[in-house]
């Protein structure tokens, strides 16, 4: 085993000894972990485009990506039941009104990128706390079809990958991978729908295994987006929070995009 993939694999398991223990135990330890986890992300988008997180437009769009997480109805009872969006508009007013006092120097065009990343970051720990709400399998459902598709595809495309799937993109990735990660997602979930029915909410074998092909192709679109973001910054990696993995963005890109289509199909 090379050095890199030491480091990979003894990181890889000190991050999931820390993210496991919150998972299970759920509630308001959970929701705010990811809520510290959502500003993190949104810490590095800024720093990939060259904003400070801690100048007052960095911490309004961390704050953004905190209230559009968080279910604030749950804390601040006399908030109505979507009280994160109304909150996270307000944020969003905020950070609009910022192009009032630098007219010259801020424009509208430059703060859409400070708002499109926390909502792209918040929408998705959003669902991931939603998903636990509603219970630990559907997350952990989420989590195994993300991960068997990212194994799959890697195991694959290594092995018989020749057509390139996007190289401008991301140019490692293939065509057989992507099938490959595919049929990988669909044996886990399989299995696990087997061993758990209630996760399918309702729905017949075989419409779970199509909505999970749907699920794989988005977990591996929203690899291919953040690829596209940090290919166009130039950098490798989002972070270094995770020496070997790169940043809390790198280890949930995929995810934010599977958990909210997850919720639009009804699966909690």
């Amino acid at each position: 085993m090379s050095k890199d993939l030491q480091k990979r694999v003894i990181f890889g398991g000190v991050a999931l000894a820390i993210f496991i223990p919150f998972l299970l135990k759920g509630g308001v330890p959970f929701q705010l972990f990811i809520g510290l986890l959502a500003m993190m992300a949104t810490a590095e988008l800024m720093k990939m485009h060259g904003l400070l997180p801690n100048s007052i437009e960095g911490m309004l769009t961390m704050l953004g990506s905190l209230v559009l997480t968080l279910p604030l109805e749950n804390y601040l009872t006399f908030l109505p039941t979507d009280g994160n969006y109304t909150a996270y508009a307000l944020v969003v007013f905020c950070l609009l009104g910022s192009t009032v006092f630098n007219i010259q120097h801020y424009s509208y065009s430059e703060v859409a990128f400070p708002i499109a990343s926390s909502f792209y970051v918040g929408i998705g720990f959003h669902h991931l706390i939603l998903a636990r709400m509603d219970g630990l399998d559907k997350v952990l459902f989420a989590l195994f079809i993300v991960w068997a598709t990212d194994i799959g595809a890697y195991m694959i495309g290594s092995r018989i990958g020749r057509r390139r799937l996007m190289p401008k993109v991301s140019p490692n990735k293939t065509l057989e991978g992507s099938l490959g990660g595919i049929v990988s997602a669909l044996v886990v979930a399989l299995i696990f729908i087997l061993l758990d029915k209630g996760v399918a909410s309702g729905y017949s074998l075989v419409s779970m295994l199509l909505l999970v092909v749907l699920f794989s192709i988005f977990a591996q679109f929203g690899d291919l987006v953040e690829s596209a973001i940090k290919r166009r910054f130039g950098v490798k990696d989002s972070g270094r929070v995770i020496p070997g993995h790169g940043g809390i963005l790198d280890r949930f890109d995929s995810l934010i995009f599977v958990f909210p289509i997850m919720h639009f199909f009804g699966l909690f």
